[in-house]
């Protein structure tokens, strides 16, 4: 059966946003499915409306751990009304997996997620040499210590197997002399005397300016020379596609359903939004075969069910009423609680867990994430175990969704249209249930509504359907 356009909307927003609470379906599906596309692609169209630098999660001495800055990447996804940028972002922090582990400074992460945020959309040969010259990236890479003489291959290695090409698409000389021609890039710190800073520096003095070949190219090459020479390659179109595919659409891809994409994407000059849209406008994104079919990540896991609730909304009210950062990071605590859980399901933001970033797939889904998936229900109702937002224990006062139709069946239908669940039939009964023997007989109440939907999002948040998205 044909996805209706509302269905095709919702499809999109769970793949390439954040899942959305049922007023936004409403906001994106006005214009039909192809209008939502536009809007997703078109973010400079969208004023936030808000003003959120990171610098207001520091402290009174001016401080700021790189955690903090995760929770405040974690609230601006709650709260965005430009899901796609930082559905994107997330995926290139995946894909260039720096890891605040050695990048000890809150501030240069915090920089990198800046390129992710405003290049994530645009060419990607821009997007990869601002990382690559990133100071995170030089850390993490040991750039700074790549010098005339003693060249350091990590970042000419990585950049080819990790970032562009994939394994045997390069020989061991191509990294040899790649990683000469990245010789001299670092980077200084305080830039324009502000704490905590960096910015990428060429010491001339520490450049090898000798002959290189790499890749079939040869010359005095610099780094942005192989940068440019390798974005002018078909692999790198077809090793991009298939790493997006398999992080926004379905995990196995065939080489004969990649290769459309993949050339559109080439003949774009590898733009990304080219290559998205062709995706989002396709019918093979559309299909059986990959609706539902993607597990979730922690992320989509636990932003979208707050997104949902529309939690988002609450906490730009509260910043935008805020002055003092004190308050403007109590007004995070929803955030907190998802950048813990999702630590809990095995993504830890900005820390991956090494250089290739996380595996998605089955990879989520193990006994340990599947207890942490349905105690989220505990913690968004308040029932956790540990207290307060901090410790990801959130108390959300349900009652007010839910009084329309106080009926068990209607508190399990209630809840997962919230969730975009797709349960019917006896699993819906099953939800209805778990809410009946809550109740006691006493019906829905204000004091016993927290826990009433408690038990039924466990089930819900629990059920194989929910780990799909």
């Amino acid at each position: 059966m044909a996805l209706t356009d509302r269905e095709r909307v919702g499809h999109l927003l769970r793949r390439f946003g954040f899942g959305a609470s049922e007023a936004e379906i409403d906001y994106y599906v006005k214009d039909g499915w192809k209008g939502a596309v536009e809007k997703l692609l078109n973010p400079e169209g969208v004023d936030e409306q808000i003003e959120f630098p990171v610098e207001s999660m520091e402290n009174d001495k001016g401080n700021i751990q790189v955690q903090q800055v995760a929770g405040w990447w974690i609230g601006w996804m709650l709260m965005t009304r430009r899901p796609l940028v930082h559905k994107m972002a997330s995926f290139w922090h995946n894909h260039f997996a720096t890891s605040g582990d050695k990048v000890t400074q809150p501030y240069l992460m915090a920089a990198q997620n800046e390129i992710f945020l405003t290049k994530g959309l645009g060419k990607f040969e821009d997007l990869l040499m601002e990382t690559s010259k990133d100071p995170a990236m030089l850390i993490w890479l040991d750039g700074q210590l790549n010098i005339k003489g003693r060249a350091n291959e990590n970042f000419a290695r990585e950049i080819m197997e990790l970032f562009t090409l994939g394994v045997g698409n390069y020989t061991e000389q191509d990294i040899q002399e790649a990683s000469r021609a990245f010789t001299g890039w670092s980077f200084t710190r305080n830039n324009n005397g502000r704490k905590g800073r960096a910015q990428y520096a060429f010491k001339a003095p520490l450049h090898d300016t000798g002959m290189k070949s790499v890749l079939g190219k040869t010359g005095n090459l610099t780094g942005e020379n192989v940068i440019s020479h390798i974005c002018t390659m078909p692999r790198t179109a077809e090793f991009l596609t298939e790493k997006i595919w398999k992080w926004f659409v379905s995990d196995n891809p065939t080489p004969a359903t990649l290769k459309p994409f993949a050339k559109a994407f080439f003949d774009s000059g590898l733009d990304v939004k080219v290559l998205l849209r062709t995706i989002m406008l396709s019918e093979e994104f559309y299909s059986p075969k990959v609706v539902r079919r993607l597990i979730k990540n922690p992320l989509d896991f636990t932003v979208s069910t707050l997104r949902a609730m529309g939690i988002g909304e609450n906490i730009r009210t509260r910043l935008t009423a805020e002055t003092e950062n004190d308050k403007k990071r109590g007004a995070l605590g929803p955030a907190q609680g998802a950048y813990i859980t999702s630590k809990a399901m095995g993504m830890w933001i900005l820390f991956p867990p090494d250089v290739s970033g996380w595996k998605p797939g089955e990879n989520w889904i193990t006994s340990a994430t599947m207890v942490e998936r349905i105690q989220w229900a505990n913690k968004l109702m308040g029932l956790g175990n540990a207290r307060g937002a901090a410790a990801g224990n959130l108390k959300y006062p349900v009652y007010n969704l839910l009084a329309a139709d106080p009926t068990t069946f209607g508190v399990a239908k209630k809840l997962c249209s919230i969730y975009d669940a797709p349960l019917e039939g006896a699993k819906l009964a099953k939800l209805a249930e778990a809410a009946e023997k809550e109740m006691a007989g006493q019906g829905l109440t204000p004091q016993n509504a927290n826990k009433v939907a408690a038990s039924v999002m466990k089930l819900i948040f629990g059920s194989p359907e929910f780990q799909f998205c």
